[in-house]
C-alpha cells in the first residue's frame, strides 16, 4: 500500500476526516485504481477503528471512487475512457468562459503571476514528484480561473478540479508530455498577454485534448495489461 498519512481536522467527525484522507489518496493517485482497500489494514494505518473507515469507504462508493466487488471486497474504480470523456467535455467548455473573460479583464499583475506559474511547473518538471507537478500545473489555470473574476464560475471549476487530479497524475508520467505541457503553457500565456481570446481558447483546447490522448493510452495500456477489453460506456 502507498504511503499515506491520515489528515487530521479538529472540528470535523472522524468519519469525514477518513474519508477526506482516503478521497484525497485516491483523487492523488497515492492509492492506484484497481487496488483492494482492506478495512483493517487502513483502520491500522490511519490508527482509526474500522467503523468510520467503512462509513467512508460507501460515501467514496458514492462519489464513484470506490466500488465493491461480490467476495473480494472494496476497491478503487478504474479510471475509464467514459468518465475521463465526461470530465474533459466539461473542462474544455469551463475553461473557454473563463478565458474568455480573463483575457478582458486580467491585470498586469495577474498576467505577471501566470508567467511565474508557467515557469514553477516548467521547473518542477525535473523534480520528477508526479504530485508536485500536478499541483503546480492546477496553480497555472487557476490564474486564468481567478482572472475571470467570476466567483460561480471559480466554484464550478474548483470541484471539478479534484476530479480532474486524478487524471492530471496519470497523465504526467510520461516525460514526453511533460515537455509538451511546458510549451502549450508558455503558448496559453502569450496568447492572453496579447489578448488574444480565439487563440487562447484553440491553444487550451489542443492543450486538453492532448491530455485526453495521453490518459488515453495510458487507460488502454493498464486494460491490456491486465488481459482486459477497454471499457468505452
Amino acid at each position: 500500500m502507498n504511503d499515506f498519512s491520515v489528515d487530521m481536522n479538529e472540528y470535523l467527525p472522524l468519519r469525514d476526516v477518513v474519508f477526506n484522507t482516503l478521497r484525497k489518496a485516491i483523487l492523488k493517485g497515492e492509492l492506484k485504481p484497481g487496488e483492494r482497500l482492506m478495512e483493517i489494514a487502513l483502520a491500522e494505518r490511519l490508527g482509526v477503528s474500522r467503523t468510520p473507515v467503512r462509513e467512508a469507504m460507501r460515501k467514496l462508493e458514492l462519489e464513484g471512487l470506490v466500488v465493491m466487488i461480490p467476495r473480494r471486497g472494496a476497491q478503487v474504480a478504474n479510471i475509464t475512457e467514459k468518465d475521463l470523456n465526461d470530465v474533459l467535455e466539461v473542462r474544455i467548455a469551463l475553461e473557454n468562459l473563463s478565458i474568455q473573460k480573463a483575457c478582458l479583464c486580467m491585470t498586469e499583475e495577474q498576467l505577471e503571476k501566470l508567467k511565474k506559474a508557467a515557469v514553477k511547473f516548467e521547473n518542477m518538471t525535473e523534480s520528477g514528484n508526479l504530485v508536485r507537478m500536478a499541483e503546480a500545473d492546477v496553480e497555472f489555470h487557476e490564474v486564468i480561473y481567478q482572472a475571470s473574476d467570476n466567483r460561480r464560475l471559480n466554484q464550478v471549476l474548483n470541484n471539478l478540479r479534484e476530479q480532474i487530479y486524478r487524471y492530471r497524475v496519470e497523465y504526467l508520467k510520461d516525460e514526453a508530455t511533460r515537455k509538451l505541457l511546458v510549451k502549450e503553457h508558455e503558448e496559453i500565456y502569450e496568447a492572453m498577454k496579447a489578448r488574444d481570446v480565439q487563440k487562447a481558447q484553440e491553444i487550451s483546447y489542443r492543450h486538453i485534448e492532448n491530455q485526453r490522448e495521453a490518459i488515453m493510452r495510458s487507460i488502454r495500456e493498464e486494460t491490456v495489461s491486465q488481459g482486459k477489453a477497454p471499457k468505452r460506456k
